[in-house]
């Protein structure tokens, strides 16, 4: 059974109506989403699902989603802010919708076999969908037993600024056991460093495991993940910014022992654009790709 891709792009949209600009990274025009959904192809993926906001629908097919549908089965689920379990409404003033949980539960009827999560503007590298998609290849649809990539924490950072990132921990099994989000992640010629509100530190080796949200789950997790979000909504549905984030859904089920997330080390760096100063590094790291053969020169020609 091939697995489907579940791109989160609703973040993807400005304010006013319309995308973001979609800056070029490759060397021929390509964005970041083009080169995930290259990677996705080659590795077995035969669907993908992009989570957007219903205000930019057009303006997304028009120029990314058609650029797709003739190498992939594309659909597409809707991200609204009044999407919410029954007995919920949204309260008067809230804007945004309500997370990465939120999101992938908007796409629950549009997926049937195992999948992958990734956000829309991340890279995350050819050896990242081979690893998870050859996972994904081999699950039960009503298994509990997920995957997280997890990237090396000194892959991650940037030199410009400080990063939040979901340092993991696991057992022997490579199972996953709890992620700590650290929000303040700084790069030091020893590793790394976070630096708690109140001024305490913690000292990183730069070795750890990290969750940059590529996830593999199956059909199963839809009804906990609905399970959590309600609980979620008792205590914070009348909030105006409050979200509810999948590391954090991930981690509680894990914790529950409702279900197991084994961690899938890769070699792979991850790239985005998290301060301005970062995009150049991003374009010269793909450009080497594209001399070392992994990526062609004109990805879609």
């Amino acid at each position: 059974m091939k697995p489907t891709l579940l791109v989160l792009a609703a973040g993807m949209g400005s304010r006013y109506g319309g995308l973001k600009q979609i800056d070029p990274m490759g060397p021929s025009g390509e964005t970041i989403l083009d080169y995930s959904v290259y990677d996705a192809i080659r590795a077995g993926f035969d669907k993908v699902v992009f989570i957007i906001r219903p205000d930019f629908e057009a303006d997304f097919r028009q120029r990314i989603g058609t650029k797709f549908a003739h190498r992939i089965q594309v659909d597409y689920a809707f991200q609204t802010l009044d999407r919410l379990p029954t007995g919920f409404t949204p309260p008067a003033g809230r804007e945004k919708p309500w997370g990465t949980t939120h999101a992938i539960l908007c796409a629950r009827d549009k997926i049937t076999t195992p999948f992958a999560v990734i956000n829309a503007d991340d890279f995350y590298g050819r050896d990242s969908y081979q690893t998870l998609s050859h996972k994904l290849q081999q699950s039960d649809v009503n298994s509990h037993a997920y995957y997280m990539v997890g990237f090396t924490l000194k892959n991650t950072l940037s030199a410009h600024g400080t990063v939040a990132r979901g340092v993991c921990q696991t057992n022997a099994a490579n199972l996953l056991t709890d992620i700590q989000e650290l929000t303040k992640i700084t790069p030091t010629p020893q590793g790394a460093v976070h630096r708690h509100e109140d001024g305490t530190v913690v000292n990183l080796t730069g070795e750890e495991p990290v969750s940059m949200n590529m996830w593999g789950f199956t059909p199963a997790i839809f009804p906990q993940l609905e399970t959590d979000f309600t609980a979620f909504l008792r205590q914070h549905g009348q909030e105006l910014k409050s979200e509810s984030y999948i590391p954090l859904a991930v981690g509680q089920l894990v914790r529950s022992q409702r279900a197991t997330c084994e961690v899938l080390r890769t070699p792979s760096a991850w790239f985005g654009v998290t301060y301005r100063e970062d995009k150049p590094i991003v374009q010269n790291s793909i450009l080497a790709q594209v001399n070392q053969g992994t990526y062609p020169l004109n990805l879609w020609s």
